[in-house]
């Protein structure tokens, strides 16, 4: 691969809560590596290319969520991208959005359907440090490393069995609180759960932006887009990234 081209999706509309960061890391540790990398942003009503390299989605409130799904599901080449292997990372809203379904403004509104997963609100916002460890299922087996991130949200997330959730959470409430999963038989294990993965969408409340407070998954999505393991690519060393991350593992 001579050239990485990273979707940046709907940065007008999700693009709250400073999740472009996300494409912005993705192109800064490709270029460090020596490879030619470039962001290209997908706006609403443009039509999202399905060849691009990693597609990236960020955080939204709820009529830009709503608006976010007419869009993709009308213009169908996001589930295209992810149908032939194109990894996907998608951030709070995003995660909500790409589920079978999600409420917003008060109606329960259709999801893209790439996580089967389902999102009600939550009676308290979870607003916070959030920590978790790696399940290492699927597209994540390599992932060894905690994850951390800020969260900031009243979704309540319960996956479906197609879906397992990225990370075990060690701090905070991830994807959903008691009320929400008091009835499931699985609810104990919904309560732990954090973020979702399927097939190569790896979802998140993970704000911070995620790639920057977790170099491992963002190393993770290059090396998935460039067809290697993580094993195989090139480590980085940088001592800032390093400290801060230390700095936010210190108070999880």
């Amino acid at each position: 691969m001579d050239k990485l081209t990273i979707g940046l999706v709907l940065p007008d509309v999700l693009g709250t809560y400073g999740d472009d960061g996300n494409a912005l890391v993705l192109r800064q540790r490709a270029r460090m590596r020596g490879l030619k990398a470039e962001i290209l942003p997908i706006k609403l009503n443009e039509p999202v290319p399905d060849s691009l390299d990693i597609y990236t989605l960020g955080g939204g409130e709820d009529t830009a969520q709503i608006l976010a799904a007419e869009h993709l599901i009308a213009d169908g080449g996001l589930s295209r991208a992810a149908a032939a292997g194109h990894p996907v990372l998608a951030i709070c809203a995003g995660l909500q959005v790409l589920g079978e379904s999600f409420r917003a403004s008060g109606r329960i509104v259709d999801g893209v359907g790439l996580i089967d997963a389902t999102t009600a609100g939550m009676q308290e916002r979870a607003i916070g440090e959030v920590a978790s460890t790696p399940t290492g299922t699927g597209i994540t087996a390599e992932l060894t490393e905690p994850l951390t991130g800020f969260e900031n949200h009243m979704g309540a997330t319960i996956l479906g069995p197609a879906a397992q959730p990225l990370g075990e959470i060690t701090r905070g409430v991830g994807n959903a609180d008691t009320n929400a999963t008091a009835d499931l038989r699985d609810g104990a294990m919904q309560r732990t759960a954090e973020g979702a993965v399927q097939g190569n969408v790896i979802a998140t409340y993970m704000h911070g932006p995620a790639l920057a407070r977790n170099p491992q998954l963002a190393d993770l999505l290059l090396a998935k887009a460039m067809g290697i393991t993580l094993a195989e690519l090139e480590p980085l060393d940088i001592p800032a990234v390093t400290q801060l991350r230390a700095e936010r593992l210190r108070r999880s």
